[in-house]
């Protein structure tokens, strides 16, 4: 499976992106900001690139959650849930729905999204996310 996250609005706040699983459009999704400069801790959106994911147990929410392998400088980049950039700390957030800094029906987006993920997984698919 391959998921495609193109980055479209970047402010100083957050980034908005939109998210295509297999070629076809999917769901609004809201980073941390991209910076050019020394990374912030919890503030800053990963860099672009192509990356592996596994469903993995996040010892942070206590459930399984999509987790990115091997991101540059980073560790625990995972997708889930949340509004607004100070619900990712440095994750991808997924919604049905933005306006200025913030996405909308997240639970609703990341379940729908969770469902592909783990049906895929469990047909042994690779899963992979690049980020432009």
């Amino acid at each position: 499976m391959k998921l495609d996250l193109r980055r479209l609005e970047l402010t100083g706040q957050s980034t908005i992106g939109r998210l295509a699983v297999d070629g076809v459009d999917f769901c609004w999704t809201l980073e941390d900001v991209v910076r050019t400069g020394p990374k912030v801790y919890g503030q800053t959106a990963i860099p672009a690139g192509t990356y592996a994911m596994q469903l993995t147990l996040s010892p942070r929410f206590k459930r399984v959650l999509p987790l990115l392998v091997n991101v540059p400088g980073f560790e625990g980049v995972r997708i889930h849930p949340g509004n607004t950039a100070a619900d990712t700390e440095g994750c991808i957030l997924v919604g049905l729905g933005h306006a200025d800094d913030r996405i909308t029906d997240s639970r609703a987006a990341f379940d729908a999204l969770f469902t592909r993920l783990k049906a895929a997984t469990d047909r042994g698919e690779a899963i992979s996310l690049k980020i432009s």
